[in-house]
């Protein structure tokens, strides 16, 4: 918008200030961004990574309960060989939902020689999402605590 003076009888333009942003304003603006967005976002997933695997402990104590429920009526514990398969009421997911689960369990006979399901049961938490510090969680009738991860100290705090 231009404002038009008349002086000694010429009109003269005197420019109004432009309204908004510079270049050079809107590139420092988004680099702060991006800089705020590229620590953040680490933060956050290691956030989601850890509320996963509380859910995968959780699972695991749940089903490992009713595995002892089990082998008090059967004096065998259950054997579910495949991940997730919910055969025998146990519940063999983490989560609300099997087909959003974080976790999907299996048992297994505890690692030794001669051992049976009617000796020990080993229950296996697989994750259904990247996670190479804790990766497997595993929960034994014994009440033994590991994972196959990187940092082991992340799995059972």
């Amino acid at each position: 918008m231009l404002t038009i003076h008349l002086l000694r009888g010429r009109p003269t333009r005197h420019p109004v200030p432009a309204r908004g942003f510079t270049l050079i304003e809107l590139m420092i603006t988004v680099a702060i961004v991006a800089i705020l967005a590229s620590v953040a976002l680490p933060a956050y997933e290691n956030s989601v990574k850890k509320g996963k695997r509380a859910q995968g402990r959780t699972a695991l104590i749940d089903a490992m309960q009713a595995q002892e429920r089990y082998f008090t009526q059967r004096n065998i514990y259950l054997q579910v060989a495949t991940a997730g398969d919910s055969s025998g009421g146990i519940k063999m997911t983490s989560g609300d939902s099997p087909s959003t689960a974080a976790y999907k369990l299996k048992a297994e006979v505890c690692d030794g020689t001669g051992m049976t399901f009617r000796d020990c049961v080993k229950l296996v938490a697989e994750p259904q999402f990247s996670d190479g510090d804790a990766n497997k969680l595993i929960l034994e009738s014994t009440g033994k605590k590991s994972c196959t991860g990187s940092k082991p100290n992340v799995c059972w705090p």
